[in-house]
C-alpha cells in the first residue's frame, strides 16, 4: 500500500464518493501482511520514505515470487538484494516486469518512480574494479530510494592521483558511498578532503589477511578521518538507504 494510493483513499472518502467501510476494506492488510513464512511491512515506506527491500539470499525462487506478488499487487516498488542469476532467472518467470541488474545481483518491479527530493546527488566511489557489484548495490538502490547518482569507480589509494583527478565532481556530491576491500583506505581520504557525509561500505575483497572483509572493516571504523559512518561487509543496500536519509535532511517529503 503506497503513499499515493492511501491518500487517494482519504480524498474519495473526504469526498464521499466511498463509505468508511469500503475505505476500510481496503485498507484491511495494513500494516502487514502475514504469509507465514513471511511478514510484509506495508507501512516501511510511510514510516522511512522507502519500501521494504527483499534480501534475496536464503529464501527459495516461490518464496520470492509469492512476496514479490504482494508487493506488486499493492502498488508498491519491488526490490530484490542479494539475488542470484538461476534464482533470478525463475523468478523472472513468474515476475515477468521484473528488471535484473546481474552487476549488482539485484532484481526490481518498478510500479511507481520514486520522486527525487534529496538535496544533491548521490556519488559512488569505488576503490577498486572488484568493489564495483557492491557499488552497484548501493548506486541501483539509491536510484531506486529517489536519488541523483554519480558513479567514479576505481580509484583506489593505489593510484590516488585518479581520485584527486576527478575532486571537482566528487566536490558535487551532497553524500558519498565509498566502497572498498583490501585495506579499507579509501573512505579515510576521501573523508579527509571533503566536508560532505561519507558512508563507507567494506567489501570482501582482498587475499588472506583480508578475513573476508573484516580487515577493510575494522581499518574504517579505526579512520582518524572523522565522522565516517560504516556499513556491515558488502551491505551496499544499508549504505544506500544511510546515504538517501542523510540526503533528505530537513526535507518534508510529505509536502505537495
Amino acid at each position: 500500500m503506497t503513499e499515493a494510493r492511501i491518500r487517494e483513499i482519504l480524498e474519495r472518502v473526504a469526498a464521499g464518493k466511498v463509505t468508511a467501510a469500503a475505505a476500510m476494506r481496503d485498507l484491511r492488510e495494513l500494516p502487514f501482511q502475514d504469509l507465514g513464512y513471511a511478514k510484509l511491512d506495508g507501512h516501511r515506506a510511510l514510516r522511512r520514505g522507502v519500501p521494504e527491500v527483499v534480501f534475496g539470499e536464503g529464501k527459495t525462487a516461490a518464496q520470492i515470487v509469492a512476496i514479490g506478488k504482494r508487493v506488486v499487487a499493492s502498488g508498491t516498488n519491488l526490490i530484490v538484494t542479494r539475488l542470484a542469476p538461476e534464482k533470478a532467472r525463475a523468478v523472472k518467470k513468474v515476475l515477468r516486469a521484473m528488471t535484473y541488474h546481474p552487476e549488482a545481483s539485484l532484481g526490481a518491479v518498478v510500479k511507481e518512480p520514486a520522486r527525487a527530493i534529496g538535496h544533491g546527488e548521490i556519488m559512488i566511489v569505488s576503490a577498486g574494479t572488484s568493489d564495483i557489484p557492491v557499488a552497484e548495490e548501493a548506486a541501483i538502490c539509491a536510484e531506486l530510494f529517489g536519488n541523483r547518482v554519480a558513479r567514479l569507480y576505481d580509484v583506489g589509494v593505489a593510484g590516488i592521483h585518479r581520485l584527486t583527478a576527478n575532486l571537482k565532481a566528487v566536490r558535487r556530491a551532497s553524500v558519498l558511498i565509498v566502497v572498498a576491500g583490501m585495506e579499507g583506505a579509501l573512505p579515510s581520504v576521501v573523508a579527509g578532503l571533503l566536508d560532505k557525509p561519507v558512508v563507507a561500505v567494506p567489501t570482501s575483497v582482498g587475499y588472506g589477511t583480508a578475513f573476508g572483509g573484516i580487515a577493510a572493516l575494522l581499518g574504517m571504523l579505526n579512520s582518524c578521518a572523522s565522522g565516517v559512518t560504516v556499513v556491515n561487509i558488502d551491505n551496499g543496500f544499508g549504505a544506500a538507504l544511510a546515504a538517501t536519509l542523510m540526503n533528505r535532511i530537513g526535507i518534508d517529503r510529505d509536502a505537495d
